[in-house]
């Protein structure tokens, strides 16, 4: 009986100390989470959110001669409902002809005063010539009568004879002068005429372009196809009480929804690793089971800072490969656009490796205590890093900085 105590004895005392030993080791680990280093494929993404697009659409334009007319902004008074299956020449949408037709009523002044003032002046040339022209008839008679005078006069004494010739000299010097004042006269009539002519095309051809341009404040689809609105400069779609622009008077898009692009924006630190032609996972959140292979087909040169955010980002345009009825614009997308990728590579998860500018460290399980590693990493992608040197394939690494790290020595990497 005395024997088996003492052998309980024993046992008991065996586990309290091993406890306590354990209990030691997990202290030093601070009960961290622990990962086994893997070896297997390894891709490097950039990952991003986009939006669908198609890659071609004609567009539906307000008023094209809105510059013509001198006027700038047009507000948008109604809107046929976003994504709406239109035939060509189905109503769009209305314009505000509010300005336009002010326009047209100070035009039609203008024209009203360019008649008026054309038929006057038609009138004061038209009395002014007749009268010249009933003057040049009376000097020919008074020059016909001088010529008759002097005829008479050749019985007559000398100096009467001398001044029928002085008499008729005048007489054609002064028909010759009315009538060299006759011409000059229907000169400046004609360039009164072309004038005021002028002015009155250029008032009737202002309000035809008026006119024309208010034809048009009534937008139509130019072909069939989904209505789809643009983006104003804050990057939020038309609406009814925005304005469109003389410079770009477009409404709205009719896409081509047999080709699709995902438009999206990479941040100005992964940028760089981002090239035409690499191949693209798309996923579509409104269709989570759907999947779509692409290919980046465009790669801003310039950055730019959206509205929402304040980070710099360039725009990335990705083309899917192919497409389903049940894609519309608009719609987002999640983009992974493949990087690198390696056949089998060692990796552990990114928070397993710690380190400085000149060394990197793992936390390492070696039996039932913890070391404190060094490691050379290579590549890494989102969630896990790539282990060049230093750990193999199913050693146990910490997610977290063990309680007492500060008294570890780093255990430097075997040389060959």
């Amino acid at each position: 009986m005395n024997k088996k105590i003492w052998i309980g004895v024993g046992i008991v005392a065996v586990i309290l100390i091993f406890l306590l030993f354990v209990g030691g080791s997990n202290e030093n680990a601070d009960a961290a989470i622990e990962v086994k280093a893997k070896s297997g494929p390894f891709k490097i993404e950039v990952v991003t959110t986009g939006e669908l697009q198609a890659e071609k659409s004609e567009k539906i334009m307000g008023p094209s001669g809105l510059r013509m007319i001198r006027v700038w902004n047009v507000k948008i008074s109604k809107l046929i409902p976003e994504g709406t299956v239109v035939d060509s020449g189905d109503w769009v949408a209305s314009l505000d002809k509010t300005e336009a037709t002010d326009k047209l009523k100070d035009i039609e002044s203008e024209l009203e005063v360019a008649q008026t003032k054309y038929t006057n002046t038609r009138l004061d040339t038209t009395l002014e010539l007749r009268g010249l022209r009933d003057n040049l008839v009376n000097l020919t008679y008074t020059l016909e009568e001088a010529k008759i005078k002097l005829e008479q006069s050749k019985f007559e004494p000398p100096a009467t004879i001398r001044q029928e010739e002085i008499n008729l000299s005048k007489a054609q010097r002064s028909y010759e002068q009315a009538l060299e004042n006759y011409k000059i006269k229907i000169e400046q009539a004609q360039a009164k005429m072309q004038e005021v002519q002028i002015n009155l095309d250029g008032a009737m051809r202002r309000r035809d372009a008026v006119i024309k341009v208010l034809g048009e404040f009534e937008v139509v689809a130019p072909k069939p196809g989904m209505v789809i609105y643009r983006r104003g400069w804050s990057g939020s779609k038309l609406k009814e009480g925005d304005q469109i622009d003389a410079w770009d008077p477009t409404v709205a898009e009719l896409p081509d929804l047999s080709s699709m692009i995902s438009k999206t924006y990479v941040n100005e630190i992964d940028i760089s690793k981002v090239s035409t032609g690499q191949s693209v996972v798309i996923g579509v959140d409104a269709f989570p089971e759907l999947q779509f292979t692409g290919e980046v087909i465009s790669v801003a040169n310039i950055g730019e800072q959206l509205p929402t955010g304040d980070a710099k980002v360039f725009e990335v345009q990705i083309k899917l490969h192919s497409t389903d009825t049940l894609l519309k614009p608009a719609m987002t997308t999640s983009n992974s656009i493949l990087i690198a990728q390696y056949d089998s590579t060692l990796s552990v998860p990114i928070e397993a490796v710690f380190g400085n500018d000149s060394i990197k460290w793992v936390y390492f399980r070696d039996g039932l205590s913890v070391k404190k590693k060094q490691v050379i990493t290579g590549e890494s992608n989102e969630n896990e890093i790539m282990i060049k040197e230093g750990l193999e394939e199913g050693n146990a690494v910490l997610l977290s900085v063990p309680v007492d790290a500060d008294k570890m020595d780093l255990v430097p990497l075997e040389k060959n």
